[in-house]
């Protein structure tokens, strides 16, 4: 699997953790910095930057750090295809993936310690959309999916 990370000065601490967390795990991992705590490089540009390339199918998931998590998910949501979310707790990122077929994780180091990153990490990595939902629900999940794109092309259809 291949994975982009980024972050801005804020997550750059966090965000080494995780990469090194992958890295032992042997995921294939692309970082797009920043490279150091005092880079003042914009939340928005690394979110931007990494959400076109998952977009683009460049890369299967990627995990965005700043410090709530909030600004890289507003950001990376506006690409067609990209379902960011923050995720504080791994159940959160369990049902992210399950409910909400979630491919980019956001990070808040501001909130989340590397040892729970890691967990929420592991657990969003292992999850697969629809998994844990009776065949009912998961019909109904990827009908959404099926209706969100839709969405997605008459807005995008539109700029």
């Amino acid at each position: 699997m291949k994975i982009a990370i980024g972050a801005d000065s804020y997550g750059f601490p966090l965000k080494e953790t995780v990469k090194d967390y992958l890295v032992n795990k042997d995921f294939e991992v692309t970082d797009f910095g920043v490279d150091r705590s005092d880079d003042d490089r914009p939340y928005y540009k690394t979110a931007d930057d990494i959400a076109r390339h998952v977009s683009n199918k460049e890369f299967n998931r990627a995990i965005l750090v700043c410090g709530t998590g909030m600004g890289m998910a507003i950001v990376a949501n506006k690409h067609p295809g990209i379902f960011a979310a923050v995720c504080e707790t791994p159940f959160a990122s369990e049902k992210s993936r399950s409910i909400n077929n979630s491919n980019i994780l956001t990070l808040g180091a501001f909130i989340t310690t590397s040892t729970v990153a890691n967990k929420i990490v592991d657990v969003w990595l292992n999850t697969d959309f629809t998994e844990g939902w009776d065949t009912s629900i998961q019909e109904w999940l990827l009908k959404s999916m099926e209706d969100i794109s839709s969405l997605e092309r008459d807005q995008f259809r539109e700029t």
